[in-house]
């Protein structure tokens, strides 16, 4: 049997809870057929460590958003998000990836 992969773009998100709700919005105004959404339950940043119990409010939460997209939708979902992301505590990456199932991308 013979491996057959296609190549995607992944992009992930970790922002404030609060933004998650604009976040999705302008994903989800570009096309991308899907994401995935975790909490965030701790890290280190340039304000330096911080973990999830620390917060007394879902204000402080983090979340992690993915979504693997086909290259000719990154840059549109890129720059939406970002116009989002841009004004809260957070980060965006992209990433090339394969995937087997390119019809679910």
């Amino acid at each position: 049997m013979t491996l057959v992969t296609y190549p995607k773009k992944r992009i992930e998100i970790i922002v404030e809870a609060p933004a998650l709700s604009r976040v999705l919005k302008a994903l989800d105004g570009t096309g991308v057929l899907g994401y995935t959404v975790v909490p965030a339950l701790a890290g280190r940043g340039l304000g330096g460590q911080w973990t999830r119990d620390d917060s007394f409010n879902n204000a402080s939460h983090m979340v992690s958003v993915v979504c693997i997209v086909d290259e000719s939708l990154a840059e549109k979902a890129v720059s939406a998000v970002y116009a989002v992301v841009s004004a809260q505590i957070g980060i965006l990456s992209v990433s090339d990836v394969s995937v087997m199932r390119k019809e679910h991308f």
